[in-house]
C-alpha cells in the first residue's frame, strides 16, 4: 500500500467517524427533545386532571360565576386537544388566563378562601404550573440545541443526507396579556 492510499484511507475513516458522530448526536438530541415534550405532557395532564376537581369543588358557592367556570372548562378542553408546541402554547396560555380570572373571582368568596379543599387544589395547581414552567424551559433548551445541531456544519449535511430530522417547535409567549407585568397590591385594607 502506498502512502497516498494510506492517507486516503485515514481521511475516509475520519469522514466516516465524523458522520457517525454527527448522526448519533442528532439522534440523541431528537430523543431528548421528544422526552422533554413528554415531560411537559405529563405536567399538562396533571393540570388538566386537577381543573375539573377544582371547578366541582366551587360550583355550588360560585353559582353566579357559571360563565367563568364554563370558560375554564372550555379552555381546558381546547388545551387537551392541542397538537404540537406552538398550538399547546396558545391554548395553554388561554387556559392560564381563564384560571387567572377564576382565581381572581374566587378571592371575592370568603367561604372559598377558607375552604381547605379549594386551598389545596389551588396549591397543587400552582405547583403544577411551576413544574410546567420548568419542563418548558428544559424542552426549549434541548430543542434549541437540537435545532442548532441541524443547522450547523457538518451535522446539517448529515441531517440532510439521512432525513427524519425536522426542526423542533419552541414554546413562546403568544398572548399579549402574558407579557404584562403582574400588578401587586400590598396595601392593607
Amino acid at each position: 500500500m502506498s502512502g497516498r492510499e494510506i492517507v486516503f484511507l485515514v481521511i475516509l475513516g475520519v469522514i466516516v467517524v465524523g458522520i457517525i458522530l454527527a448522526y448519533n448526536r442528532l439522534i440523541q438530541l431528537r430523543n431528548q427533545t421528544a422526552n422533554g415534550w413528554r415531560q411537559i405532557d405529563v405536567q399538562l395532564k396533571r393540570r388538566h386532571d386537577l381543573i375539573p376537581n377544582l371547578v366541582n369543588t366551587v360550583k355550588g358557592v360560585m353559582e353566579f360565576e357559571r360563565g367563568t367556570l364554563e370558560r375554564v372548562i372550555q379552555a381546558r378542553n381546547a388545551a387537551m386537544g392541542a397538537r404540537g408546541a406552538a398550538d399547546a402554547a396558545v391554548k395553554e396560555g388561554e387556559l392560564t388566563q381563564a384560571l387567572g380570572r377564576f382565581f381572581a373571582l374566587a378571592e371575592n368568596y370568603p367561604q372559598l378562601r377558607s375552604n381547605d379543599n379549594v386551598r389545596q387544589l389551588q396549591e397543587e395547581l400552582t405547583t403544577t404550573e411551576n413544574q410546567i414552567g420548568f419542563a418548558r424551559q428544559f424542552y426549549n433548551d434541548i430543542a434549541t440545541q437540537y435545532n442548532i445541531a441541524q443547522q450547523s456544519f457538518p451535522s446539517n449535511l448529515v441531517a440532510g443526507m439521512f432525513g427524519g430530522f425536522a426542526p423542533a417547535e419552541l414554546f413562546a409567549v403568544t398572548a399579549e396579556a402574558e407579557r404584562q407585568s403582574p400588578q401587586v397590591d400590598l396595601t392593607l385594607r
